[in-house]
């Protein structure tokens, strides 16, 4: 009886403990099925987003698909059932793309309409060649299809062939615009992406060896072409000795103007003693003085003043210190150094400017910006008090400028929703939710100081937020998508996709390489730079900087890419609603 009622005992735990597993079963099966819960959604995301970026790790040769490998995993989740509520995805996927392109805007700002100067215009013109070039493939490829694959899908494929995510879902909201009600258009994204990578590579090689290109060759042009960049705006500094007798006695002002270059004297030593000079100091033969020039004008100020001498400042009497001062009070953002009077009101005078990376010939109508870091020369106190002024406090630019992102954000959706009508056009064009907070975020980031609003964010920070933002659209693209994907590419047209993913790529990026190379004689690597730039095929980058040591690849491509972008996105809008 005692054994009976243990046995007893030992079946009522073992049924307590199967029903307490099948509680935590039911809980775990309902936390990846029930798409109404907030728990599956962020789970959902959580699981797509950190399979996809693990996997985009994986790399081939020196190219890897990086964070774009979060579509794939979520066409896979999405396949076998693991889907969120509609309307919360959709509200994802859109507030992900408006973070995604805004970051960018702000990014290229400051470089969008600088880029159009001097040899970037040539650049920018390439890209826009390219850029008409995959739409008039586009076209071509819909009417030789006798429209087989509708424009809707024609434009996913485009864009995946030119590997750009934001035009992807500046399509998608075209799409909605238009009461769109079929088929996922990523689905020829993702058949056209991966040979959007390999067909540009592809491309470079057959550039290469069709016109018989010498890489020694074009990588001795490129640092001959390095050494003398930028020579309106980078600064060159030297010690020069007045020997010049008909300057003797003149001020330096008057100097200034009679060789009608921009010069700056930072500091002069005079009779043993060491100070800096003002417009008002009269110059003397024999006079040894520190000088910073635009690389363009040198020969001639060295021409009209005397000679290039050696002077070791250190050893004088007064010695001066050189600093640089960084730039963090928003109130000095958008004022010119002749407005600040650093020479008068402190006695120190302002030689060159770092900003993103590059050194710039300090003049008097230069405007600084919240982030730039000034180079001072003075005595130590007159420096320090520079400092004071113009902030120098490293941590208040740790702290991301919220206010001027959502500011930015709110102007560009009411932007994006203004409708904008055409002579023909059954329903007016808008912006849409990608297109005006581009826009907007790239007036921003370059004019952003007129109105007060600082614009500056630290290259961290906008990164964070411009990837978590592609992170969440693409993960919410794939998961909407992956339903009925495979069918459509195993059943349907999927190697159609590929197969005209593939001319869009590779045709367009040859005929704009062999025309500069035989026409501009474009140095190859700076090409392989402008095509990479012109598809934002971020991928590829990696592989062309490893094909040489200098910066022609990276520079081709950031002279580009902010046009590039801002057309990618725009196209496919404009695609759609003026064909679809």
């Amino acid at each position: 009886m005692q054994v009976y009622c243990c046995f007893i005992h030992y079946l009522l735990y073992l049924r307590a403990q199967f029903q307490k597993t099948k509680t935590i079963m039911d809980w775990l099966i309902g936390l990846f099925t029930d798409v109404n819960s907030v728990a599956h959604i962020v789970v959902l995301y959580a699981l797509v987003i950190s399979v996809g970026v693990l996997l985009g790790k994986i790399k081939f040769g020196n190219v890897s698909l990086g964070v774009t490998f979060i579509l794939f995993v979520g066409i896979v989740c999405g396949h076998f059932g693991l889907t969120g509520n509609g309307d919360i995805l959709n509200f994802v996927q859109n507030f992900g793309l408006i973070l995604f392109v805004f970051c960018i805007g702000l990014q290229v700002g400051p470089s969008f309409f600088s880029s159009f100067k001097t040899g970037g215009l040539r650049m920018n013109m390439l890209a826009l060649m390219l850029v008409a070039l995959n739409i008039v493939m586009t076209i071509s490829l819909y009417y030789v299809l006798d429209g087989r694959i509708g424009i809707p899908m024609m434009t996913g494929i485009l864009c995946g062939a030119v590997t750009n995510t934001p035009g992807l879902g500046a399509a998608n909201e075209a799409l909605a615009q238009i009461g769109y009600q079929g088929e996922q258009i990523a689905t020829g994204y993702a058949c056209a992406y991966p040979l959007g990578v390999l067909g540009i590579i592809a491309a470079i090689l057959i550039i290469k060896y069709a016109l018989r290109i010498n890489s020694d060759k074009e990588n001795e042009e490129v640092r001959n072409q390095e050494a003398t960049a930028d020579p309106h705006i980078q600064p060159f500094m030297m010690h020069l000795e007045l020997r010049n007798q008909a300057l003797d006695g003149m001020k330096l002002g008057d100097v200034k103007k009679l060789i009608g270059r921009d010069f700056i004297i930072s500091r002069i030593l005079q009779n043993g003693h060491v100070t800096i000079p003002d417009r008002d100091t009269e110059l003397r033969v024999g006079n040894q003085m520190f000088c910073v020039c635009a690389q363009t004008d040198k020969d001639a100020i060295v021409a009209f003043i005397g000679a290039q001498i050696t002077v070791d400042w250190q050893k004088q009497d007064m010695p001066m210190v050189s600093r640089r001062i960084l730039v963090t009070r928003s109130k000095l953002n958008g004022k010119t150094l002749g407005e600040l009077h650093f020479r008068s009101l402190y006695g120190v005078n302002v030689t060159r400017i770092n900003r993103s990376g590059m050194d710039i010939f300090a003049t008097h109508d230069l405007t600084i910006q919240v982030g730039d870091r000034v180079m001072c020369v003075g005595q130590q106190d007159a420096v320090e008090r520079v400092a004071r002024k113009l902030g120098n406090e490293l941590q208040r630019l740790d702290h991301p400028n919220i206010l001027t992102i959502f500011v930015g954000i709110l102007l560009g959706i009411i932007l994006g929703s203004l409708p904008i009508s055409f002579p023909q056009m059954p329903t007016p064009v808008k912006l849409g939710l990608a297109g005006g907070p581009l826009i907007v975020a790239i007036l921003l980031g370059r004019f952003g100081y007129k109105l007060k609003l600082v614009s500056y964010t630290t290259m961290s920070a906008n990164l964070m937020l411009r990837e978590i933002g592609l992170a969440l659209f693409l993960a919410s693209v794939g998961i909407k998508a992956g339903g009925n994907f495979f069918e459509a590419v195993f059943q349907g047209d999927g190697l159609l996709y590929v197969a005209c993913g593939a001319a869009i790529t590779i045709v367009p990026a040859l005929i704009v390489g062999f025309f500069a190379r035989l026409r501009f004689s474009t140095n190859y690597f700076t090409l392989c730079g402008v095509i990479v730039g012109s598809t934002t095929n971020a991928a590829v980058l990696p592989y062309v900087n490893s094909l040489t040591a200098a910066n022609a690849p990276s520079v081709g491509y950031s002279t580009v890419y902010p046009l590039a972008t801002f057309l990618r996105i725009i196209v496919g809008q404009m695609l759609i609603l003026f064909m679809a």
